[in-house]
């Protein structure tokens, strides 16, 4: 029996340094770990440089969109029996074997959230066909999957849950960056009007003076889009606050271990990894109890109202005040990690795109008799 030739879009391991990147990073070396004899075309402007088996074979395409997905999906036809589309919805418009889009979240379709503008408008434009001409779908979260099959309901019985696992390079993080000093609280993501940083400053300041003097608040993550009332909120805590901007994967595995508390008043998320991250690194976490999250944080995490300043500032104040409580809720959280698995991933993952491949194959056979 021929192996099952699997063609996956990678730009985003080399191209995208955060969420899909890391994604995309993690799936891959999953799948490397594996020992069946499925053979993986990774469609790419440029070379992941992480070492990948004789499996793994790059198809580099150095073109911009949307031709990049004309080229790849022209390739992946003639190469590939199934296609796991990580990064776009408009190369299943070209693909005539089966295509398995991933579905991320539905912030796009949400204006409330303030999308990227650019990003939503090509989402909007290219998941409607893309609903159509796919095989199955893989949703990050049950959030998200009910989130899709409520707009787009011609898709439900297609979509798979497959949630997502602890990054390896956050948790072996042993670099020499310089970084504040134990007991900050910490807030990591691309700064975005999502992210909800100015209500996490609205409700810093009601913390007491002492509290805030001997825990700043450190914020990680890239500028995003709409960051002007973001930066703005962050900059009036003058000292007590320290922007980072973007850090290495092992100053970010020091930053989740050295913080007193990590907080992620997030308006909704996809599937919501750094709060995954940080449980993962024994941190006291404080998030919200909207979409995903719950999901990922389960009984271990300290939910606030992600929209009143004073839930937030409640959560806070109550684990910085009692060391006890931090301990208790990150070795809670630390347990719960180890339940979100990127082996476990990759095997729902690629049981959709065997099954995709199998009912093509199934219907192929059926039309030749």
């Amino acid at each position: 029996m021929v192996p099952l030739r699997i063609g996956i879009d990678a730009r985003a391991a080399v191209e995208v340094p955060a969420g899909r990147g890391r994604v995309v990073r993690e799936l891959l070396a999953a799948l490397a770990r594996r020992t069946d004899e499925i053979s993986y075309r990774c469609y790419a402007r440029t070379r992941w440089d992480h070492p990948l088996d004789e499996r793994f074979q790059w198809r580099l395409i150095a073109a911009r969109d949307p031709w990049w997905h004309v080229r790849g999906g022209l390739a992946a036809n003639r190469d590939c029996d199934v296609f796991l589309s990580t990064n776009s919805y408009l190369t299943p418009w070209v693909l005539r074997i089966p295509s398995v889009p991933v579905i991320y979240d539905m912030v796009t379709f949400d204006r409330a959230l303030e999308p990227n503008r650019r990003s939503a408008l090509i989402e909007r434009l290219t998941l409607g066909i893309a609903v159509r001409r796919s095989a199955a779908f893989i949703a990050i979260s049950q959030a998200t999957a009910q989130d899709f099959t409520a707009r787009f309901p011609s898709a439900s019985g297609r979509v798979t849950v497959a949630v997502l696992g602890v990054p390896s390079q956050i948790t072996a993080g042993d670099g020499q960056d310089a970084l504040p000093a134990p007991g900050f609280v910490l807030a990591v993501g691309t700064l975005e009007p999502r992210k909800n940083l100015p209500r996490l400053v609205e409700a810093f300041t009601l913390l007491d003076e002492d509290l805030q003097r001997r825990h700043p608040l450190v914020v990680v993550g890239a500028q995003g889009w709409r960051t002007g009332e973001t930066l703005s909120a962050l900059r009036s805590l003058g000292d007590r606050c320290m922007m980072l901007g973007r850090v290495s994967d092992e100053a970010l595995a020091q930053l989740y271990g050295r913080c007193a508390v990590f907080c992620y008043p997030s308006l909704y998320e996809g599937f919501g990894l750094p709060v995954l991250e940080a449980m993962a690194a024994g941190a006291a976490v404080v998030t919200s109890p909207t979409s995903s999250l719950p999901e990922v944080g389960g009984d271990a995490v300290r939910y606030a109202d992600p929209h009143d300043a004073r839930s937030i500032a409640e959560a806070i104040g109550d684990l910085l005040s009692s060391p006890a409580q931090r301990a208790e809720l990150g070795a809670a959280a630390r347990k719960r990690s180890t339940e979100f698995d990127w082996d476990t991933t990759a095997d729902v993952v690629l049981g959709v795109l065997r099954q995709a491949a199998e009912r093509r194959a199934q219907a192929a056979g059926s039309n030749a008799s």
